[in-house]
């Protein structure tokens, strides 16, 4: 039972590897292709939109691409097809320097909305590089008493391709002395040995493991070897070496000590470059045919913190939308550290102030910019967003990146009024085409989203009538009067001006614009009394000589259109035969006796009257008032007379009157008489609902009931029944009227058509009229 479960538990950790392993593949790379190295450029890698199942015809929209921080890219993909072609020519040996493997990670990304892909391609080695020796010949000096197996290690072939195209396999000539054989040194190669012959009594070989600090100081002592002799004299004098298979790249960064054995460091050692280090060290005696022995060291690098966060930022667009939504993508940001452990592991954030986030993606030390609030250009047009990378190592390392995204325009504003509402004050008498006065409307948006044009809305209703005398340049705001307006006729008017801007859609606003006409001094004084027979201002004025000082003689009347100062009026006597006999009120007009007449007085005197107004730019009418003195008979004979003519002129007015009120009351009359006809004629249904009221006691004159639907209507002459009730509020049409016929008592509205004719009622209308 126990060893079933072992192998259950075994079967499911290998299960689960597996499973780990299938998940980092699909997480690194989605796709994976595979080329030989050298192919020529231009060779076809693979159709990358078709196998990750993207829309061919939206390609060059979305901009399909590959980020790369290469300045010469290995691959690049068409925008047309969707396919991933060799850019140049690809030398293994160089992109991936002792890697069993060459896989070439490419990000490809589509915009609007963000998609990231990611695709590998492994470049394959070819067998393109022979092995060499360092030396063409290589010189040994083996005593004669060396014991058989005795090794003598020799430097290594290169071979600049990898894996199974690199060095395999050494052959020695035939011989009886030596044989080879080979020691396979990992990622440094395999090394040829040459052994010694005859009986072989091999050699314990051990190797010590050692710890080195990464970056240690040059002259920094690793480990110090010790190797003992039990020869006398100079055969038991040790020197060491380091092997003639050694890398030469190890030798630069190591030496060793001839006499002591101290291993040093030589040259600055990096833990990203190499994090472990096999040493070959060779100890020899001094004797006439030296004895050798090796010994490893391995020495691994420790990491230290000694690289900062980088970050590459890949910005899509740095022109957003304003109208963007939250966890629109702005950019894509990758951090990387070469070091190792907390010492790589990379934390990014960026200030909390904007309206920004920054989105971890699945894919390893790799974030998406998005959006995080709604955007405002007219608040903000530009962020400069600064990405921090932080480490945690200790101390901590920190790189720091600027990102700037600027903000673009949509039409989400529509154009404002300067003023709302607009009102101006015009003098009338304008010039007709000329400007007369001017709006403004601005818009927060930019550009075409801001431009904006004027019209006028001219819907033909009463109250816009006068826009069709109007015009605006539709670029500015201009307005002009196509006609010179006048106070007289017309005090003031309105109109709407609507302001639309050049979006798509457009907005539009509108403001209403009210003028007011303001007065000029452009109407002269006009005489209503006397005005003669043929329109002049002249009259005649006979009174009698018996007037004493201060009695009236008359009153000259005028008008003046304008209003204010423009038309208040003020008179004077201009000329006069005898300045002691008449006086004029500069205000009223009148013309009084200044005293009594006597016999020498003229009988007939002329008086010319100046009436202006009070303009800055006066105007003024004359009126000649001629005064003939008569005796008192004479006098009121011609006031007989006036009075006749007028008694016969407002009887002529009080007759048209009559007759215009009696056509009134007819109509009025024929109307009643046609409605009543036309409810008497319908149908025998509608007809066979009047009703008939049994308590009905004879004072409704010429009452008539009938019923339709749930309503009771009663015509009835100009008395009502002492049992009904005014509703108040129906001006005497409506009747509330008891419905017998209900046991309930319901009492229900009953709808009147009543006409009275009262006399009383046009009684004091007439007595003005008359009066």
């Amino acid at each position: 039972m126990e060893q079933r479960g072992a192998q259950q538990w075994a079967r499911r950790c290998l299960l689960g590897c597996v499973a780990a392993v299938l998940l980092c593949s699909v997480a690194s790379a989605q796709l994976r292709y595979s080329i030989s190295e050298e192919v020529e450029e231009g060779n076809v890698v693979g159709n990358a939109a078709k196998d990750l199942g993207l829309d061919r015809n939206t390609l060059k929209e979305r901009k399909y691409r590959i980020v790369s921080s290469r300045a010469e890219p290995l691959f690049h993909v068409s925008q047309t097809d969707g396919v991933l072609y060799v850019s140049r020519k690809i030398d293994r040996e160089k992109e991936c320097p002792q890697s069993n493997t060459c896989l070439i990670n490419l990000k490809t990304v589509l915009e609007n909305p963000l998609e990231v892909h990611y695709v590998g391609v492994e470049v394959l080695d070819v067998n393109d590089h022979s092995p060499s020796f360092p030396e063409e010949e290589t010189k040994l000096d083996i005593s004669e008493s060396v014991l058989p197996g005795a090794k003598f290690q020799m430097k290594a072939a290169q071979d600049g391709d990898s894996g199974s195209f690199s060095v395999q396999q050494y052959k020695l000539s035939e011989n009886n002395y030596f044989r080879l054989e080979v020691k396979d040194r990992g990622k440094d190669g395999k090394i040829p040995i040459l052994v010694v012959k005859k009986s072989l009594d091999r050699e314990t070989t051990g190797h010590l493991t050692l710890v080195l600090t990464e970056n240690a100081a040059s002259g920094t002592t690793v480990i110090q070897v010790n190797a003992t002799d039990l020869d006398d004299g100079s055969n038991g004098e040790v020197v060491y070496s380091f092997s003639n298979s050694m890398n030469q790249n190890i030798m630069a960064l190591f030496e060793i000590a001839k006499t002591t054995g101290e291993l040093i460091v030589k040259g600055p050692i990096d833990y990203e470059d190499n994090d472990i280090f096999e040493i070959e060290i060779q100890a020899s005696d001094k004797g006439l045919a030296p004895l050798t022995t090796e010994k490893s060291v391995i020495i691994k690098i420790v990491d230290v913190n000694d690289n900062a966060p980088e970050i590459e930022v890949t910005s899509f667009s740095s022109l957003i939308p304003e109208d963007s939504r939250p966890a629109t993508t702005v950019a894509l940001i990758s951090v990387n550290d070469l070091d190792s452990g907390l010492n790589g592991k990379v934390i990014c954030s960026i200030a909390e102030d904007v309206p920004f986030a920054l989105s971890p993606s699945s894919q390893d030390k790799m974030y998406s910019l998005v959006t995080k609030s709604p955007l405002d250009r007219e608040k903000k047009s530009k962020y400069d967003i600064s990405v921090v990378a932080r480490d945690a190592g200790q101390p901590a390392l920190s790189s720091e990146k600027t990102i700037s995204v600027f903000i673009s325009d949509v039409n989400d504003n529509s154009p404002e009024f300067s003023s709302s509402p607009y009102t101006f004050y015009l003098s009338e008498g304008n010039n007709a085409g000329g400007p007369i006065f001017s709006v403004k409307a601005f818009d927060n948006d930019e550009n075409e989203n801001a431009k904006i044009s004027y019209h006028i809305v001219r819907d033909g209703r009463g109250d816009n009538k006068l826009s069709s005398f109007l015009s605006i340049n539709s670029e500015n705001g201009q307005i002009s009067a196509l006609k010179s307006f006048d106070f007289e006729t017309l005090k003031s008017f309105h109109f709407q001006v609507v302001a639309t801007d050049g979006g798509s859609p457009p907005l539009s606003s509108n403001v209403t614009v009210k003028v007011f006409i303001l007065d000029q001094n452009d109407n002269a004084p006009v005489i209503l009394y006397p005005v003669s027979s043929n329109g002049s201002a002249e009259g005649l004025e006979e009174i009698p000589r018996n007037l004493k000082a201060g009695d009236l003689v008359t009153k000259v009347r005028a008008y003046d259109a304008d209003i204010g100062y423009n038309g208040w009026l003020l008179f004077s006597l201009q000329q006069v035969s005898d300045h002691s006999l008449f006086s004029l009120d500069r205000y009223t007009g009148q013309i009084r006796t200044l005293r009594s007449f006597t016999e020498t007085d003229d009988a007939e005197h002329r008086l010319l009257i100046l009436v202006k107004d009070n303009g800055n730019v006066s105007l003024s009418a004359t009126a000649t008032v001629i005064v003939k003195l008569v005796e008192p008979k004479e006098a009121f004979a011609a006031s007989d007379v006036k009075s006749a003519a007028k008694v016969d002129e407002e009887d002529n007015v009080t007759f048209y009157l009559i007759i215009t009120l009696g056509s009134v009351s007819l109509l009025f009359v024929i109307s009643i008489i046609v409605l009543i006809a036309m409810q008497c004629s319908k149908s025998t249904e509608y007809t066979s609902k009047y009703l008939q009221d049994a308590n009905y006691d004879g004072t409704l004159c010429h009452s008539i009931q009938y019923r339709s639907g749930d309503k009771r209507y009663m015509l009835v002459g100009p008395r009502m029944s002492i049992g009904s009730t005014v509703v108040p509020g129906s001006h005497a049409n409506t009747l509330v009227l008891p419905d017998r016929r209900h046991t309930s008592g319901e009492v229900r509205y009953m709808e009147v058509l009543h006409f009275i004719i009262n006399v009383r009622t046009y009684a004091p209308e007439m007595e003005k009229l008359l009066h």
